[in-house]
């Protein structure tokens, strides 16, 4: 493919017209959404305390047998989830738990919300998740339990860090927020943890008609102590009268039937539209994965991919220009694809440890790092290598795929990568002449040392 680019003034490949709901919108609402929505507003059952009788309840079988876990509580958003995770583990306050450099803040803002310390590891650099040997280095006599993202929705290296875990006495919780769909062994995330914890966020390839969250496990005695914790300490198991008395002290994090019975419709799809989608993307992957200088996602041979995001890496020596910076050569393919219509873009700018809020311990009046004895964040984002070379040198495709018609809208997606790369001679004089600053610049400097 040929012709001028359109950030030099040629037509865009890819046009807002060729992204129409019925091949990019999501979720995909059918009449089957909106019956099971009707149907809550007809019954009168309207949250999680429905005897078992309502769509909370079924909700609940329904992604417990999914997953093959025992036990199953619908919550109120993905970050509930993780944190009533966490309460019901009852770890020491100032307690270290480990979390992925490279992930977004709300897995890491439940473990401080528990009064516990965020330790922060690098993550792979094939797979963007938690390295397990930097997770084994970060083990302390104060570490008590490890959270596992699997971003984008790849399982992580579940049989190291399981093994991690129970040589030191640590549990195991896994963030599968992304990866709903997606297997490790054989087994389905969000079902290898202790407990684990997963997101219904409208954008999620399980969504619901906005927010929501699903914890598993097969501990009945966690389940208890996390059900417990869902409204104000209340025991408001089936068969019982309501009694008003809070045996814990906890909030408010139900999940709505609205919610529930919206999700249930789109899990009854869910391996439908994995498999759809896993054509789709793996056709483009392998199409734009010939391309010199651009790594496209590897998937292990042991586990399965999600595909809720898309991290497109892209190296300047694969081109054959060391010459210029990993950084420079993405900021500027970045510009060129935008022009031709692929909504490419960063997926987190800085490490975890880099948020201004770490840096500053906004918040909490400055808990748990003021309970004695516990570690203080390390904030140097040096200490993270990995991480910072992903974010340098990568892009991300989000949402517009997750739909299960996007086949064609990728197809124009990897004929705009084609064209961009037909003419990357004419973007090499950009890269190198640039003034190039990293992403996390302006995250990590104050406006004044950012100017």
């Amino acid at each position: 493919m040929s012709g001028t680019l359109a950030m030099f003034g040629g037509a865009k490949t890819l046009r807002r017209q060729d992204m129409g709901k019925e091949l990019t919108g999501w979720p995909v609402i059918t009449e089957e959404e909106h019956a099971a929505v009707r149907g809550v507003l007809d019954g009168g059952l309207f949250t999680s305390n429905d005897a078992g009788r309502g769509e909370v309840s079924a909700l609940q079988r329904d992604w417990a047998a999914y997953t093959g876990t025992r036990y199953c509580a619908a919550v109120s958003n993905g970050t509930a989830a993780l944190e009533l995770a966490l309460a019901a583990l009852d770890l020491e306050p100032g307690s270290e738990v480990l979390v992925p450099a490279l992930t977004f803040i709300g897995t890491a803002i439940p473990v401080v919300q528990r009064l516990l310390v965020p330790v922060f590891v690098d993550v792979d650099p094939v797979t963007f998740t938690m390295d397990p040997q930097a997770a084994a280095a970060a083990v302390t006599e104060r570490t008590r339990a490890i959270i596992v993202v699997h971003l984008h929705g790849l399982p992580a290296d579940m049989t190291a860090l399981r093994a991690l875990a129970d040589s030191r006495g640590l549990k195991l919780i896994e963030d599968a927020a992304q990866a709903q769909g997606a297997e490790y062994q054989g087994r389905r995330a969000g079902s290898i943890g202790d407990v684990n914890a997963t997101s219904l966020n409208v954008v999620k390839n399980l969504p619901t008609c906005g927010e929501g969250g699903l914890i598993t496990t097969d501990d009945e005695e966690l389940y208890e102590r996390i059900v417990l914790r869902r409204q104000f300490g209340e025991d408001l198991r089936a068969g019982k009268d309501r009694d008003y008395i809070s045996r814990v002290l906890a909030g408010n994090e139900k999940l709505s039937a609205v919610q529930a019975a919206f999700t249930r419709r789109q899990l009854a799809r869910l391996d439908e539209y994995h498999a759809l989608r896993a054509k789709n993307v793996e056709s483009f992957l392998d199409r734009i994965g010939r391309l010199p200088g651009l790594l496209a996602p590897q998937v292990p041979a042991d586990r399965t991919h999600a595909w809720h995001i898309l991290r497109l890496r892209f190296s300047a020596a694969g081109l054959g220009h060391p010459e210029v910076s990993d950084g420079a050569l993405r900021a500027v393919l970045q510009r060129a694809l935008k022009a031709e219509g692929v909504p490419v873009a960063p997926y987190q700018v800085v490490p975890l440890p880099g948020q201004r809020a770490f840096r500053e311990l906004s918040g909490f009046g400055g808990y748990p790092w003021r309970i004695e004895g516990a570690a203080r964040p390390r904030h140097d984002i040096s200490e993270f290598p990995v991480s910072l070379a992903v974010i340098e040198d990568s892009l991300t495709i989000q949402r517009i795929h997750l739909n299960p018609a996007a086949g064609p809208v990728l197809d124009r997606c990897a004929q705009a990568f084609e064209k961009v790369w037909d003419r990357i001679e004419d973007l090499l004089p950009l890269a190198r002449a640039m003034e190039y600053r990293p992403p996390w610049h302006a995250a990590v400097n104050t406006p004044e040392e950012s100017a």
